[in-house]
């Protein structure tokens, strides 16, 4: 613990802020701690912003409660915390010379200056505005701050919404799908790139989401790029280059970007990706000024490239690491997994690490796997599924990176397998971990271990797979390829494949029929979701079959494989 009188000032008092002057005070009661912040309220939670539009937090105060119900206000960093904090206050700029802040009022504009030992910058990000035509009409709000929410709620609970457009098919956007969905306000999510979730999500499984997402009632138009925006004096028409659509309020969930401007220009160095550049102590190139949360650059542990990742778990651990440093500790922050959690209706999305897109972007030979998976023994009442697709580096099988959905439980896989690739764990280890099991839990082999002895099997080139992007490129062709449909006959009557080049067999059939199949030609065994699949191909390659292959994923990637691609007559 540091005994000296330091004057800290932290410019930002959303998350990182509030999380360093906490940690500081702890580690020294004796520092001076001024925190700065434009906006009315401070250390409020922030991905919590769509929960309280959709009702699910009833009051905004909930989300700047403690634990124990306080509310996290100017009288509580005073009294509990001891303090300084100026709200409605805007940093303006920074005389790193003198070591000084000047600050400005918000409301009057009066300006004032404060001197600083550290200092810290936790300044956030803005939202990125797309230049539109018509985006200043009434009626279109962002979901960034909670005045926008404030607005969104005020506008839906007074019945002015019977139907809103979003624009963005991301995080945000998609967690306010389930917010209007609550107040029975219809919704169309407009995203310019070919799917949704493009940062999180490889095609095929951001296919199998999209499909799930439509069938709960929501509109999803991808490749749609918005034109303009129409009304008198208020939204009522959304234009995109196919589509007009009629709504009553516009939200822009287009993503953010690093506010930055303040330490630009301070002559602080901006990294590669337009955020802060800061060492493993979370130091700008100013040793007395350190820098966190979303307006930062942190190292991507899986590729060890630089990234940008705005999230408030990232952001509340810079602020300890950087609280630590504030009192004269070496704290270090190693970086990233890229770790992401949420929900939209009924389905439950988790992301770790790096897409396949993204690996073969960076130079590495992958390999991967669609695995369905259980959240917990079959024969327990109550278990939900989930898709797992786990993407690895093909030379040495160590795990890149992994996806997934469904209404199962993700939340507890995508912690298990993002510790895996913070210690850069094989696909042998993660097959080899010692996990917890019960009926009500998991499968006595979890659906993680599962996976990954199904991409080490791809490895180990016990049967080839086609993913969905290779099915779909194969069958585009036209070739001879037979799709050996593994089903039984009433799931093939439910959900038929449509093509000519279809032979269905069922796997219980397949071992006395396989004479029906030639030997020498091309057969991609398929099924629901790609177990039997596996299966029906081993039967076959054991007894002679040459060219066999199954479709990773089944059916449910059967509509994007199949996306563009005509069946021969």
């Amino acid at each position: 613990m540091s005994g000296s009188k330091c004057r800290i000032v932290i410019v930002g008092g959303v998350a990182c802020g509030p999380k360093a002057a906490a940690r500081s005070r702890r580690r020294d009661p004796n520092a001076e701690i001024i925190l700065i912040e434009r906006g009315k309220l401070l250390s409020y939670a922030g991905c919590g912003l769509p929960y309280f539009v959709g009702g699910a937090v009833p009051e905004l105060d909930g989300l700047r409660q403690t634990t124990y119900g306080q509310i996290r206000d100017e009288d509580y960093f005073r009294d509990v915390k001891n303090i300084d904090v100026r709200l409605c206050t805007e940093a303006v700029e920074i005389d790193r010379c003198e070591k000084k802040v000047h600050l400005r009022q918000i409301e009057g504009g009066a300006m004032s200056s404060v001197s600083y030992d550290r200092l810290v910058l936790a300044t956030g990000s803005r939202p990125v505005i797309p230049p539109i035509a018509g985006i200043d009409l009434e009626g279109v709000f962002n979901v960034h701050a909670p005045a926008d929410a404030e607005q969104i709620r005020r506008r839906i609970d007074a019945d002015e919404v019977n139907h809103a457009v979003i624009i963005g098919a991301g995080l945000i956007g998609l967690e306010m799908c389930e917010s209007l969905f609550n107040h029975a306000v219809d919704a169309t999510v407009l995203e310019m790139k070919e799917h949704a979730l493009p940062a999180f999500l490889d095609f095929e499984m951001a296919a199998y989401f999209q499909k799930e997402l439509v069938r709960d009632g929501i509109e999803l138009a991808t490749g749609q790029r918005v034109l303009r925006l129409e009304g008198d004096g208020r939204v009522s028409k959304v234009i995109t280059q196919d589509k007009e659509i009629e709504t009553d309020m516009v939200i822009l969930a287009a993503g953010v970007r690093p506010n930055v401007d303040l330490a630009r220009a301070a002559g602080l160095a901006i990294g590669e990706t337009g955020a802060i550049a800061v060492n493993e102590y979370l130091q700008t190139n100013d040793p007395d000024i350190y820098a966190g949360g979303d307006c930062v650059e942190c190292v991507d542990q899986v590729s060890g490239v630089k990234v940008y990742a705005p999230l408030g778990s990232t952001a509340n651990r810079h602020g300890r690491v950087i609280g630590d440093n504030l009192t004269g500790g070496r704290e270090t922050f190693a970086g990233i997994v890229g770790t992401t959690v949420f929900k939209t209706l009924n389905l439950n999305i988790g992301k770790t690490g790096i897409t396949e897109k993204r690996a073969r972007e960076l130079g590495y030979d992958v390999v991967t796997s669609i695995t369905p998976c259980l959240d917990h023994a079959h024969f327990y009442p109550g278990g939900k599924e989930f898709l797992l697709k786990l993407t690895a580096d093909r030379g040495d099988g160590r795990l890149l990176g992994a996806q997934l959905i469904g209404p199962g439980d993700v939340t507890k896989r995508v912690d298990i397998l993002a510790t895996a690739l913070r210690f850069r764990a094989t696909l042998r280890d993660v097959a080899g971990l010692d996990l917890g099991y019960s009926p009500p839990f998991s499968q006595a082999m979890d659906g993680v271990i599962h996976a990954a002895n199904s991409t080490r099997n791809r490895l180990d080139g016990m049967l080839s797979a086609l993913t969905p992007p290779e099915a779909r490129e194969r069958l585009a062709r036209g070739n001879g390829m037979i799709l050996l449909d593994v089903r039984e006959a009433k799931e093939v009557e439910k959900n038929p494949m449509r093509d000519q080049r279809a032979v269905n067999i069922p796997l219980s059939e397949l071992r006395r029929r396989m004479h029906e199949l030639p030997q020498d030609a091309e057969i991609l065994c398929i099924c629901q979701v790609g177990i039997r699949g596996y299966e029906a191909g081993v039967i076959l390659q054991g007894n002679g079959f040459g060219n066999v292959k199954y479709l990773d994923g089944g059916m449910r990637v059967w509509p994007f494989v199949m996306a563009g691609v005509e069946s021969p007559e």
